[in-house]
């Protein structure tokens, strides 16, 4: 049975909402930060701090909003058979998506906090404020490298599902499992090298937009359920 209701448009509209979110936000910020926080990021977000600053609340309300689509589609279709794979892999990725929204917000927070900090002072007393946040900038690598891979896990889980009932359109189900195995392999088998992993962020925005289009155009295909 096709669904084509109210609640799959508020799907639908939610995957698009955050793919638009989540690419304006990257695409309009005057300035990226890497996989870590350096000295010069504070130069470079100070030559235009309120943009920046706007444009990554705009990013991180991006990953909040595919958080948002995620939780929508489980309400739709987590019933029995479909749940059991439905459940756990929306639930990973659900998982991975606010591990990087609170990663992102570090830098956000940090970011702008930065500039001040660093204001006016010597390359010595950079260095030693650099010194203060090393912890803490390891803690949130590691919460972007495991956020990555926690969403493809679930990723892997929810394509299956897809493919196993027809649920949406079948290459879509084939891009969501691969691209799964992808985030998984590419970060396990390749440590710390930003420059490959930024293609990712891009690929899981093209995902979250054709989710949207196509649950808006066909709907979502649940077989009859048992309960």
């Amino acid at each position: 049975m096709i669904h084509k209701d109210f609640e799959t448009k508020v799907v639908g509209w939610s995957f698009l909402l955050a793919s638009l979110l989540l690419w304006l936000g990257w695409a309009l910020s005057p300035h990226h930060i890497g996989e870590y926080i350096k000295a010069s990021d504070f130069e470079a977000i100070g030559e235009n701090v309120w943009t920046w600053i706007w444009m990554y609340r705009i990013h991180i309300f991006g990953w909040v909003t595919l958080g948002i689509a995620l939780f929508a589609l489980v309400s739709v279709a987590a019933r029995r058979p479909f749940r059991v794979l439905i459940l756990p892999g929306a639930g990973m990725i659900i998982i991975g998506t606010f591990t990087l929204a609170i990663a992102n917000a570090y830098f956000y927070n940090f970011g702008a906090w930065g500039v001040g900090e660093t204001a006016g002072k010597s390359a010595a007393e950079i260095d030693t404020f650099m010194r203060d946040i090393l912890y803490t900038n390891q803690y949130v690598t590691c919460f972007i490298r495991f956020g990555r891979i926690f969403s493809g896990v679930g990723f892997v889980l929810l394509g299956f599902a897809f493919l196993k009932w027809h649920m949406v359109n079948k290459l879509l189900g084939v891009f969501t499992l691969l691209f799964g195995l992808a985030a998984m392999g590419i970060i396990l088998a390749i440590p710390d090298n930003f420059e490959i992993y930024k293609p990712l962020f891009h690929i899981k925005v093209v995902w979250a937009l054709i989710m949207g289009v196509l649950i808006l155009r066909n709907g979502i295909h649940l077989p009859k359920a048992i309960d």
